[in-house]
């Protein structure tokens, strides 16, 4: 997959997950509705420019653009050492919660 096509479907991604229509941001960069489409489609590329106002307006680092989700695995390993650190995250959180609890009784 070519690097306009990665790109757009990213910025789809990300627009959507910022519950942001075209119309929205397409205001927010300073663009036509139509020229966001094309770029979501992978149709045409943006200027550096462009790029830091899209980055800005879904409010993520510029580089998430351009990440092929599709290339990126997880094996075991990492899944194992991803629910560790959960695993201890949640627990903390829940010591703290406790903690907090008691000292609100006293």
């Amino acid at each position: 997959m070519g690097i306009k096509p990665i790109f757009g479907e990213n910025l789809k991604f990300y627009r959507k997950a910022k519950n942001l229509s075209q119309e929205q941001l397409s205001e927010k960069a300073d663009i036509s509705v139509k020229h966001l489409s094309a770029i979501e489609r992978g149709l045409t590329f943006v200027s550096a420019d462009l790029l830091e106002k899209l980055a800005i307006s879904v409010d993520i680092p510029a580089y998430y653009l351009f990440v092929n989700k599709r290339e990126i695995t997880c094996n075991d390993e990492m899944l194992n050492a991803i629910d560790i650190i959960i695993e201890r995250q949640l627990i903390k959180t829940i010591d703290e919660i406790k903690s907090d609890l008691r000292q609100n009784k006293r």
